[in-house]
């Protein structure tokens, strides 16, 4: 075994171990969650944004563990953008928390400096699009949005932050 494929495998067995301990230790350590109608607000908040521009999307909003909250598929967007959308929420929200970052944008920039970075797209609904963004309360990552649809991922992100600035005032804790 080649040194590089070593250091990939290591990578990737590191990651997929260490995801479900890191998101449900978000959880487990504050209590804090957001609140279903919070992720309603903050998934609707981004389609409009994006509709408002003649952008038709879809926007995820996933909890710590990964698992959809809510799914809003816009008007006339298309079948693959759920699966963006969901994917984009749900790299944050299992790959932030470890590689420190808030948005796929980042992680995008992470990843291009990384030589192991594509075994991480190896990994089961791990995406490297722009599109998706923490959401926070008290400073903890409890949960991520992701839009997917727009004309560059860089859209679907600003569309994804006007979602999450809508919630901010009820991004408190509970």
């Amino acid at each position: 075994m080649s040194t590089g494929f070593r250091q990939r495998l290591l990578l990737v067995a590191m990651a997929a171990i260490g995801l479900p301990a890191s998101a449900n230790a978000q959880v487990a350590l504050s209590g804090h969650q957001l609140t279903l109608d919070l992720a309603m607000e903050a998934a609707s908040e981004a389609v409009r944004s994006c509709a408002a521009h003649g952008w038709a999307v879809s926007a995820s909003v996933v909890n710590a563990d990964g698992v959809v909250k809510v799914q809003a598929k816009g008007d006339h967007s298309t079948i693959h953008t759920q699966d963006s959308s969901f994917r984009k929420a749900y790299t944050v929200i299992t790959m932030g928390p470890i590689f420190g970052f808030d948005t796929t944008s980042e992680f995008v920039k992470k990843a291009a400096e990384n030589p192991s970075a594509p075994a991480l797209v190896t990994l089961p609904n791990i995406i490297l699009l722009a599109g998706g963004v923490a959401i926070r309360i008290d400073g903890e990552m409890v949960a991520a949005i992701g839009v997917g649809g727009a004309p560059g991922g860089d859209k679907d992100e600003a569309c994804a932050m006007d979602g999450v600035r809508k919630i901010a005032s009820g991004l408190t804790s509970q």
